[in-house]
């Protein structure tokens, strides 16, 4: 379970204040995988590093109840002149998982080959994202932070990569954040909508996909006015 309370987050650029986060509080349900939406710039990635814990709230606080991942497919932690290989065992240990198993798991379903054994510096930002991915799906957490990471790859990588998410959504839940409805639909079975600062909870995803969209076309209307 992870539980919001009291959450605040304010932003000030230039003197103006952005309010990304309202005094929140809300709890993401056990096992539900929920799909994240709001407008450009309302504050979905920084609300997901919160949770994440890479970055504190202005006030407030995220309470979890179980194991959860790092942002899903963020390769910045990579030693750049570690291999594939190398990275993938370090990493392991510090999770304290079997890391032969890890090893296999990632190396089959990165695809790199012989990149596998090569400093990650030597990737592209492409290898990196599915390098991060395997790693990501590799070890098992109760949930699961993911941010437009299954868009990665070519049509017959993604779908690959939706397989395995649905697999471990089978006993994990998942905040999802993404562009992309359609992969909500085919990912998410609930949703929640950040929209100037609060953030509401839907049963539906399908009913918080059409929240959001009266929430981008009111946007749209003010802008033409």
């Amino acid at each position: 379970m992870i539980h919001l309370e009291n959450l605040t987050k304010v932003f000030v650029t230039n003197g103006q204040r952005n309010v990304v986060a309202n005094g929140i509080t809300a709890t993401f349900p056990d096992k539900r995988a929920v799909g994240l939406l709001g407008r450009n710039g309302a504050g979905k990635s920084s609300l997901l590093r919160m949770i994440a814990g890479t970055l504190d709230p202005t006030s407030g606080s995220v309470v979890n109840t179980g194991s959860l991942s790092w942002p899903v497919g963020f390769a910045g932690s990579f030693h750049p002149e570690l291999t594939g290989l190398q990275n993938i065992r370090f990493i392991g240990r510090v999770y304290g998982v079997d890391t032969d198993e890890l090893v296999e798991f990632v190396e089959d379903f990165a695809e790199l080959g012989k990149h596998f054994n090569l400093p990650t510096r030597t990737y592209s930002s492409g290898m990196k994202s599915r390098l991060a991915f395997g790693l990501s799906m590799g070890i098992r957490f109760d949930t699961y932070l993911v941010d437009e990471v299954t868009a990665v790859g070519d049509a017959a990588f993604r779908q690959k990569s939706e397989a395995v998410f649905k697999e471990r959504m089978k006993d994990s839940g998942s905040i999802l954040v993404s562009h992309g409805t359609a992969m909500l639909r085919r990912n998410c079975d609930m949703g929640a909508v950040l929209e100037n600062g609060q953030l509401t909870f839907y049963d539906d995803i399908n009913e918080a996909i059409e929240v959001h969209e009266a929430n981008m076309d009111a946007v749209t209307l003010d802008d033409d006015e």
